[in-house]
């Protein structure tokens, strides 16, 4: 399975307009080579260079396995969206307080489509999938603020 962005490559820099420094919208996303057998695919955007231990960008589930991309500023529909560590739902781009920080794409393919409540947390997400994996693909971008 593969997971690519037409606005950054792999460990390149985010544009700021998919940050707080900008629009602050998630970024284009293109989807490919799902497992023929998969039900839902799943979505977690987080920092792990995040001063407080790993910041949750973006929490998505549901997501129809047939889907080629998910555009700017978009939510799959009939996907869900989950809490972000932000305590809303929804994308928030990178906003590091301080140096360049990594931030992990991480799309996984599951066997089964997932019953969680509106707000889950990417901990919820990642409990409801565990056993479902059927493959995942991870694209990682950087950004550092320029004040």
């Amino acid at each position: 399975m593969k997971l690519i962005s037409s606005a950054f490559e792999h460990n390149q820099t985010i544009p700021s307009t998919y940050t707080c420094d900008g629009r602050d919208v998630n970024p284009p996303l293109a989807i490919a080579d799902v497992p023929a057998n998969t039900k839902s695919l799943a979505l977690i955007v987080d920092d792990p260079d995040a001063p407080a231990g790993t910041w949750v960008h973006w929490v998505v589930w549901n997501i129809d396995p047939h889907i080629t991309e998910i555009t700017e500023n978009s939510v799959p529909s009939g996907a869900t969206e989950g809490t972000t560590s932000f305590g809303k739902t929804g994308y928030g781009g990178p906003c590091p307080p301080s140096g360049t920080h990594r931030y992990f794409f991480k799309l996984a393919a599951l066997d089964r489509a997932l019953e969680l409540s509106f707000n889950a947390t990417a901990a919820d997400l990642e409990h409801a999938m565990d056993g479902h994996v059927l493959a995942s693909a991870e694209r990682m971008g950087v950004y550092a603020r320029t004040r």
